[in-house]
């Protein structure tokens, strides 16, 4: 790693601390790479990059820079924009986290991962090691938690997600849902000591997950493919375009397009880059304007087009109501990330809010 004389002693701290975290097998097909770049003089002139706020991986920011560090003194800012001028190359590497396996087929991601880049909707492939891969670095700037609630970037939100919906993925056209949330509370079970499943009344969530596929039995306002994971760190932003690349499709599958909406609305009370990241302000959940502007632009199939009016309270209320499953998801989701990750975050916390919200919201909403 090549370092930035002038930069901040925390910055190289990161950088120095991200270095080994990157795998042997990795640094060498990276350096095979850059070999074939002719852009790069020295294939092992890289620089490595923590990225905050992934919770299933760990992603680093790897870039090779030309020419030789500049000397004079300065700040951080100072230092990353003499090194920007130094950039030729820039990819991103995701190391896996552990225990993935649990929630998902990696050779099924990959596969999705590879169709979605045929569709022109995510990063290329690069290349793959034993465990992680690297994409190509894409250049646009990831939303915020902010940015969900700007309305124009919202609207966009809302006409991405629309295609996304619509792509014509391979596989069976089956909601995944279901199956994903009785797997993920065996898994848990399994994982959990007795005091935990008393905790997190596990023992009866399995009548809850059955109540919620029969109270949403054949109403699926439309099975599309979901990403099923839209938070505001996988959704990006080319500036100068105003146009969106959906990232992240670890969780992606056919599912009720409405159970989609509902966990990016529930993603609305979380920050992952706030000082204490496992945080939830469900203050700050859509109100009804926010909610019905995001359906009626996400039901529009043009600008002058106002969709019916019945059609989009049909949904919201649809959407509301698969509030609760992606409580449920995320909430055995962070129980089971509490035992096998080592991600510093506070799973178990972050879970205990989703049930919380579960089982507050459940009564009013199964019963409107």
């Amino acid at each position: 790693m090549v370092a930035i004389e002038n930069q901040s002693q925390g910055q190289r701290a990161a950088e120095a601390a991200a270095q080994p975290r990157i795998p042997r097998e990795a640094r060498r097909l990276l350096h095979e790479m850059a070999a074939s770049w002719a852009d790069v003089a020295d294939c092992r002139a890289l620089q490595v990059i923590p990225l905050k706020g992934a919770m299933t991986n760990e992603v680093y920011q790897v870039r090779w820079l030309n020419g030789a560090p500049a000397t004079a003194d300065g700040g951080e800012v100072e230092a990353e924009a003499a090194a920007r001028e130094r950039e030729v190359r820039k990819v991103l590497v995701r190391i896996y986290g552990d225990g993935v396996e649990l929630f998902f087929d990696r050779e099924d991601e990959v596969r999705t991962f590879e169709c979605m880049s045929r569709h022109g909707q995510g990063p290329r492939l690069l290349g793959r090691f034993t465990n992680g891969r690297v994409e190509e670095f894409i250049h646009a700037r990831t939303l915020s938690a902010a940015d969900l609630r700007d309305p124009e970037i919202s609207a966009l939100v809302a006409s991405k997600l629309r295609e996304f919906h619509n792509l014509d993925m391979p596989g069976p056209k089956s909601v995944l849902i279901w199956d994903r949330l009785k797997n993920w509370l065996k898994t848990a079970r399994n994982l959990c000591s007795s005091d935990e499943s008393k905790k997190f009344r596990l023992g009866s969530l399995e009548n809850e997950i059955a109540a919620l596929e029969k109270e949403f039995s054949g109403d699926y306002h439309g099975i599309g493919f979901c990403h099923n994971d839209l938070q505001y760190g996988n959704i990006m932003i080319d500036e100068d375009t105003n146009m969106l690349t959906i990232i992240d499709y670890e969780y992606a599958s056919f599912n009720p397009v409405a159970y989609d909406i509902a966990n990016h609305f529930c993603e609305m009370a979380a920050d992952y880059h706030s000082e204490k990241p496992h945080r939830l302000d469900y203050s700050k959940y859509p109100d009804t304007d926010e909610q019905k502007r995001f359906v009626k632009t996400y039901l529009s199939n043009s600008v002058s087009e106002e969709p019916d009016a019945e059609e989009v309270e049909s949904l919201l209320q649809s959407i509301e109501k698969y509030t609760l499953a992606s409580h449920l998801v995320w909430g055995l989701w962070g129980i089971i990330s509490d035992h096998v990750n080592d991600i510093d975050f506070d799973y178990k916390e972050y879970a205990r809010q989703r049930f919380e919200q579960y089982w507050q919201k459940k009564q009013a909403l199964l019963t409107s």
